[in-house]
Parts: structure tokens; sequence; C-alpha cells
């Protein structure tokens, strides 16, 4: 390697960590192509430094030795969600590089260099205030607002019905599915219009990219399942806050969701029996049916719960020494191994409650899937259903819905006549909102309607007052 290469080099790796990306990718390109680099470079004026995340670029002479591998700076956009599971291997030893080899590498980097400086600054994301639009004078209003607690913080959206419908109204908690955000899953159940025509408001969580990829919430994850800790701890508190400014009546608070979302409410109808009345679950599945991502992934394929899905590391020595390799290239989902949850970095949560469960029997639920679910087997929300209701059906229907979809409705009652559960077998669907709106993602406009049917199934269910 020539002398001026490497000083070639040094430069670009200095011009880089000051910014000036343009005049980096120029040095490089004219020292791959053998010519004399560019003399006189401007340097960009002070509002054009592009502020990225990046690695730290090794020097001149380390890139010669090959002792680092040179990439484009990675983001989290259309990171997999869904690693396969299995041994972690570690990398082969780098070899020395031929000058073919390396100059092919830089010239990799500089065109993720070139492209890079084509796209536009990531803007930062500014604070949210607790609401952030003020309710329209006796109309509606669909607001935003954030919450933190248990160490977490997730934006919302709220949507608070025409003051006609007077005060002391109910709560309807929506979970949206995986890549859905509040708006989009607003849209595609219709739940807003409902709750315009009959009075309620609507709580959309928005789950974050940073807490998730795929913005699934994280039914899936031991730290997360459970009362007083992690998501369930913040959705439970969002609600309560919700209602203690709005001034929502405390027995007629609901929780339903759509996919990862349903399967975060069947956990809060189970955690939080003294705060929601009354539980939906579409396509969902039950509580406890995973407690890392390969136990998901086989609950997924229908699987019972606990089904082996990798080996266990729990326990391994030195197995918090391993929360570095995650920053290795390709190890970013580590913690995604049975074992390592705990080792999760960016959120860390916290215990709110002490009280880690509640007496009292799960929520009277609903639940809807498609026999066609390729994503979440049907047999989950058979499952979600025993967890509330024992034995067989007290009422079986057969019906088609307008759209021309068939469907077998079921009904549990208890003793006393009261109805603890209704499944909702939706023939010829797949992982959809049965009957949703097609300006929304994951709808089925087909189907007998959800959004309907569920608030019926909630009107007919109020919690308990306190002694």
């Amino acid at each position: 390697m020539n002398t001026a290469f490497q000083q070639a080099m040094a430069e670009a790796t200095r011009l880089t960590r000051a910014g000036d990306l343009q005049a980096a990718t120029a040095l490089i390109q004219a020292a791959l192509a053998g010519s004399a680099p560019p003399r006189g470079t401007p340097a960009p004026p002070r509002g054009n430094v592009i502020d990225i995340p990046a690695r730290v670029i090794p020097d001149a002479q380390a890139l010669a030795n090959g002792d680092a591998a040179i990439q484009a700076p990675a983001t989290a956009t259309g990171a997999s969600t869904e690693p396969l599971p299995g041994a972690v291997h570690a990398p082969p030893a780098a070899a020395q590089p031929t000058g073919a080899s390396l100059r092919s590498r830089l010239a990799r980097f500089a065109k993720g260099l070139t492209r890079r400086r084509a796209d536009p600054p990531e803007a930062p994301v500014p604070a949210q205030p607790a609401v952030t639009e003020p309710a329209k004078p006796g109309g509606d209003s669909f607001v935003e607002g954030s919450h933190t607690e248990a160490g977490l913080t997730r934006h919302y959206k709220l949507y608070i019905p025409p003051e006609r419908h007077g005060a002391g109204l109910p709560l309807v908690v929506m979970l949206h599915g995986c890549t859905q955000h509040p708006d989009d899953f607003a849209a595609g159940t219709g739940m807003n219009e409902a709750a315009r025509e009959h009075g309620f408001y609507v709580l959309y969580p928005a789950q974050a990219q940073k807490a998730n990829p795929q913005r699934c919430w994280n039914w899936f994850k031991h730290n997360h399942q459970g009362r007083g800790r992690g998501e369930p701890a913040l959705l439970a508190g969002m609600a309560r806050a919700v209602m203690a400014r709005h001034g929502i009546d405390p027995q007629r608070v609901y929780v339903a969701g759509l996919s990862a979302g349903g399967a975060m409410a069947a956990i809060l109808g189970g955690a939080y029996p003294d705060l929601f009345a009354a539980v939906g679950v579409h396509s969902g599945l039950p509580a406890g049916a995973a407690r890392d991502l390969p136990s998901a992934l086989a609950a997924m394929r229908g699987a019972p719960a606990g089904a082996a899905g990798a080996p266990d590391l729990a326990g391994l020595p030195g197995l918090k020494d391993l929360h570095g390799l995650a920053d290795l290239p390709g190890l970013s989902r580590l913690t995604d191994l049975p074992g390592l949850a705990d080792l999760e970095g960016g959120e860390a949560t916290v215990s709110v409650d002490a009280e880690a469960t509640v007496p009292g029997p799960v929520p009277p639920t609903i639940v809807f899937h498609g026999d066609q679910d390729h994503t979440v087997h049907p047999c989950n929300g058979e499952r979600a259903i025993t967890a509330c209701a024992e034995g067989a059906a007290t009422h079986t229907e057969r019906g088609r819905s307008h759209g021309g979809r068939a469907y077998t409705r079921r009904v549990w009652r208890n003793a006393a006549g009261q109805v603890r559960a209704e499944h909702w077998n939706v023939h010829g669907a797949g992982h959809a909102w049965s009957g949703g709106r097609p300006a929304g993602s994951y709808t089925d406009a087909a189907g007998p309607d959800a959004t309907d049917a569920m608030l019926q199934f909630f009107r007919a269910h109020r919690l308990r007052r306190a002694d």
C-alpha cells in the first residue's frame, strides 16, 4: 500500500468524522482512480453538516491491515423482528486484503457515503406535551398526547366524542398490530365513527419503533407480561391518566387489539381485571402463550404454550458479558434469544406496583379470528376463550355477513346466565380486522363487523364497584 494512498485514506477519515461527507467521498473516489486528490474543496456551510449515527471509522493503517470491516452507517429501517433462532457463531478471522479487494470495499463505502449524503437529515422527534391539540368547542376531537410510566414513554391519540353525550362516558383502549399506528388503526376499524355516534372515548396507544422495529407490542417478552412492569404497566397507567383527566366512568373501561395488540389486550385483561371490564382479542393470542421470540413463533404456528422453540441459554456462565455482542453486525437482535431478554438495551422497565396479581377472574372476553389466518393460527383464538370460560358453548349460531362471509358465533354463559365469552370464527378470512374499512391496513371488508360486535359485547359488561 503506497504512502500517498494511506495519506488519502487518513484525510478521508478526518473529513468523515468532521461531517464533510462530500469531500470525503470525492477524496476516496480520486484515490481509487489513482488521480491526484481534489484540492481546495470548500468546507460545506455549517447548516449542511449531516449529523448521522455512525460507527467510528478506523484509521488508514487499520484499513490497510484489514483490522476492521468497512460499511455504510446502518439504520433500523427494514430490520427484521423475526431472526431465526440458533447458536451465535463468532465471525471468522479477517483475511489480509489484497489491493483489489480493499479498493472494492472502499468503493462500496464511498457509494454508501454518496447515498447517505443524498438522504435528507432526520429531524429530531420533538417532545410531546400531554395534549397537543385543543378539543373543538362542543364537537369531537382526535388529540395527541404522551404518557410515561414504568420507565417507559409512549405517545397516543385520543378520540374525544361530542359534548352532547354528556359526562361519565366509557373508554375503549385500542391496541394496533405490527407496522400499524393510531391513525391507521382508527381508519381501518371505524371505531371513532362508532364513538361519535354512541358517545365514548377511544384511546390509541402508539408503540415506539425503538421498542420494537416493526412497532409490535412486546407480548412475547416475559418482562412485558405482568402487572406493574413493562408495557402492561405503561398502558394501564396511560388509561388511568386519561380516565382522571376526562372523567371516564371507571366501571366502563375496555381494551381490544389486533394481532400483537390483541395478545397485549389479553395480557392486560389478566393483569388488570380491576381496571378493564371486558376484553376484545382479534387475531391475537392468549396471555402466557410465549416467553421469548422462539416460543412466540411456535405459538403463532399453533404450538401450545411452553413448546420448545430453542435451547434456553439462561444460567450459562458469563451470560451478562454477552450484552456487548449486540453491537456487532448481524447480532443486533441477540436479546431475542431465550434467556437474553433481560439484556435488552434501550429501555429499562421499572416495577411500579408491588402487587403482582389481583384476585378475580379474567374479564369477559370476545374473540374474532379468521379460519384462514396464516399469520396467527386460529387455535390461539380458542385458547384465548378458555382463559375466561370453561366447557361447551351455551349457544351457537351460523350466519353470513352482508359482505358474503360465513361465520360461526359461539357464546358462553355462567350459571347466572351472564355472558362470559363470545367467539366469532370467520370462515375464509385471513389475518385482518373483520368488517374493517379499506382506509386502514389489515382489514377485511367482507367479514362481519367486529367493531360493532365488540361494542355490543362491551355494553353488556360493567366492572363491579369496589366495596
